[in-house]
């Protein structure tokens, strides 16, 4: 009875054995037939770093016309677009007040110079005392200065233009009353212009007065080169940049206040670049694959700009390497290749 129960696993062990059956091990993996596949090499690129900034379209010549003296406008022949030319009328105010301190100082003078011939004559004949002569001298020298100061408050009453230009801005019109410093016109030279930008002080040291620069207007669709003519020799230490004047060449489409963009060279950059189909992407991944030893080899990439058909890479590739064009889907890592020209 004791016996019975080894007998039934010995007889179960002899059976398992007499079923196993020898299997053949897995075969090896193949290489897939070499693809053929074009190649270029990594070169070498130059370039430099370049920060825009902003500036804004400004006449050479500009000039707010104020009053000097308090009045009212009696005549202002212009109107905004009016071109004008140095020496032209653009605001007459009315000087009654003026004319009036004017006779009573011309009549004061008038009176002070017979004075002085008067005495001078008695002096002549040892009626009338030098110390009297003294006297009446000062007195006209005076009332001389007097009518001179009124004749120049008659001027400012008469504002002309003081250069070649056209009307900007018009802040007043006819019957207002002009008070001194208040602006009532604008007027600018639009025969030269130039962008003034504020540069980061960073950048600024890298600007010389008579450098190059490039600009672009985008309201008026030009892009040119403009001549640094003023660089300011203080920082604005609120904004920490320095104001930049850059001299354009005048076209039909500018116009002053127009929005510009000016492009600060800053750093040289040493980078590479492979031709734009040796790069494939997937989403937010950009690869390539070099060649090495007759296989593709993939390596992840970082690119910047691309231009005529060649894509700058900042990362993940060194000058001289090889790699394959295009980088197609078919192309894996390890694939074995031929080279073709």
């Amino acid at each position: 009875m004791k016996i019975a129960p080894y007998c039934l696993v010995l007889a179960a062990a002899m059976v398992l054995i007499g079923c196993r059956e020898e299997h053949p091990a897995a075969p090896s993996a193949v290489d897939p037939a070499p693809m053929e596949v074009r190649t270029a090499a990594v070169a070498s690129l130059e370039s430099r770093l370049q920060t825009e900034v902003t500036g804004t379209v400004r006449s050479v010549n500009q000039a707010v016309i104020a009053a000097k003296v308090t009045g009212i406008i009696e005549k202002m022949p212009v109107v905004l677009g009016t071109q004008v030319q140095r020496g032209d009328l653009l605001v007459q105010v009315a000087a009654g007040e003026i004319n009036a301190r004017a006779s009573q100082a011309r009549t004061r003078l008038e009176q002070a110079e017979r004075n002085l011939a008067r005495e001078r004559k008695l002096l002549d004949k040892n009626a009338a005392t030098a110390e009297n002569v003294k006297s009446l001298e000062e007195t006209f020298r005076i009332a001389e200065a007097a009518y001179r100061e009124v004749n120049t408050m008659q001027g400012y009453t008469t504002i002309t233009a003081p250069f070649d230009g056209v009307v900007t801005r018009k802040n007043a019109n006819v019957g207002d009353l002009a008070v001194p410093g208040s602006p009532l016109l604008h007027i600018e030279d639009l025969g030269r212009l130039q962008v003034v930008a504020a540069v980061p002080e960073t950048l600024a040291l890298q600007i010389t007065v008579g450098g190059s620069l490039p600009i672009h207007l985008p309201a008026a669709g030009l892009s040119l080169d403009g001549t640094v003519a003023e660089i300011a020799p203080a920082v604005d230490p609120l904004s920490r940049s320095a104001t930049v004047k850059i001299d354009i060449e005048q076209s039909p489409r500018l116009q002053p206040g127009q929005f510009a963009r000016v492009a600060i060279p800053g750093a040289q950059l040493h980078t590479f670049s492979v031709p734009r189909a040796a790069v494939r992407r997937f989403g937010q991944m950009e690869i390539v694959f070099v060649i090495a030893e007759n296989r593709a080899r993939l390596r992840l990439v970082r690119t910047g700009a691309e231009a005529d058909g060649r894509v700058e890479i900042l990362a993940g590739l060194e000058p001289g390497e090889i790699v394959a064009l295009p980088a197609g889907p078919e192309l894996v890592d390890g694939r074995p290749v031929r080279i073709i020209q």
